[in-house]
């Protein structure tokens, strides 16, 4: 009865040191993939804060400016008037902010926006599946998609309201003005 009860053990210990090597060599050589300028930018569907479903790919034929931002980040809070400004004047010519909150409440995030004048799309990535799937790090990080889905520049940190003027404009469909 010994000698079985030792071979069970032994072979649940040699199980859970497999495992823990599988991770520790998955973590150190096996490099996940970043989303990279000249890619497709990957399609998401996430709800804003009263419930409306937006998907990335139903935004194809217009510029993105795609947001990843808290309520907590002080960056995010100085650009977030900027792009509001910007919006204005960008919105009728094909261009679309979507800022993607990471990891907070409706509550927090409907708070911001009344804080902050927000007159843009905003939606909540509560479980940070569509931050990872961009590798986003640091908050805020802007991804400029153009008209046909691509990405053509990932900028980390914050802006000022001339940068995302340009970076707006350079996103701008062919023939809007």
């Amino acid at each position: 009865m010994k000698k079985k009860r030792f071979y069970i053990r032994t072979g649940i210990l040699l199980v859970l040191l497999a495992a823990l090597g599988y991770t520790l060599y998955s973590a150190v050589f096996q490099k996940t993939e970043s989303v990279a300028v000249g890619e497709k930018a990957p399609n998401f569907s996430l709800e804003d804060v009263d419930g409306n479903r937006l998907k990335l790919d139903e935004l194809k034929g217009k510029g993105v400016f795609l947001n990843f931002w808290g309520t907590w980040c002080e960056p995010c809070k100085r650009e977030f008037p900027y792009m509001a400004n910007q919006y204005k004047v960008f919105k009728d010519q094909g261009v679309e902010i979507v800022a993607v909150n990471v990891g907070e409440s409706n509550l927090a995030v409907r708070n911001f926006m009344k804080d902050y004048g927000v007159n843009f799309p905003v939606v909540l990535d509560k479980d940070r599946q569509v931050l990872n799937a961009y590798d986003v790090t640091p908050l805020p990080t802007t991804f400029l998609i153009n008209p046909d889905g691509e990405i053509v520049k990932v900028v980390s940190g914050t802006m000022t309201e001339r940068m995302i003027h340009d970076y707006m404009n350079m996103i701008k469909p062919e023939g809007s003005s």
